[in-house]
C-alpha cells in the first residue's frame, strides 16, 4: 500500500484533508487557527515538510505547537507538475507495470495514453498527484 502525504495551502479546506494523513507538505505558511484545526483532524501527523522560505515565514507559535506535539519539520522542495489521474488508476498502472505488461497493453486496459503511462513509470519517484484542488504526495 502506498502512503500519502497531503499538500496544504492557504486555500485548502482542512475538512478535505484525509484524517489518516501522517505527513503534510505546507506550500505556504498558514495561520495558527488553521494549524490547530489540522492537528485536531490529523491525529497521526508525525512530519511536516516545507520549503526554506515557508519555514522562515512560519509563525513561532506554530513551530512551538509542532515541537510540543513531537511533529518534525523538514525542508523539502519538490518541483514538477502533479499527475492528474485518480489514485485507483495510478495504482492499477503500477500493478500492471510490475506484472511486466507493455505500455500499449496498459494503455488498452486502463484507457490512459501510453505516453502518460511511460511518464508515470519512468518518473514515479516524483510522486505528486492532483486530486481535485488538492495535491497528494506519494511516499
Amino acid at each position: 500500500m502506498i502512503e500519502l502525504k497531503c499538500s496544504v495551502t492557504t486555500d485548502t479546506i482542512i475538512k478535505n484533508v484525509p484524517a489518516e494523513c501522517s505527513e503534510i507538505h505546507l506550500v505556504r505558511p498558514i495561520n495558527d487557527d488553521r494549524i490547530f484545526e489540522l492537528l485536531k483532524r490529523c491525529r497521526q501527523l508525525g512530519k511536516i515538510t516545507l520549503s526554506k522560505s515557508c519555514l522562515k515565514r512560519l509563525p513561532a507559535k506554530s513551530k512551538k505547537m509542532f515541537k510540543e506535539k513531537k511533529i518534525s519539520l523538514e525542508i523539502d522542495s519538490r518541483k514538477g507538475r502533479s499527475i492528474e489521474l485518480d489514485f485507483a488508476t495510478i495504482n492499477k498502472i503500477i500493478e500492471l507495470a510490475k506484472d511486466e505488461q507493455s505500455f500499449r497493453e496498459i494503455e488498452r486496459v486502463t484507457g490512459v495514453p501510453k505516453s502518460t503511462v511511460h511518464y508515470l513509470i519512468k518518473y514515479a519517484d516524483r510522486g505528486k498527484i492532483r486530486n481535485g484542488k488538492n495535491i497528494l504526495y506519494l511516499k
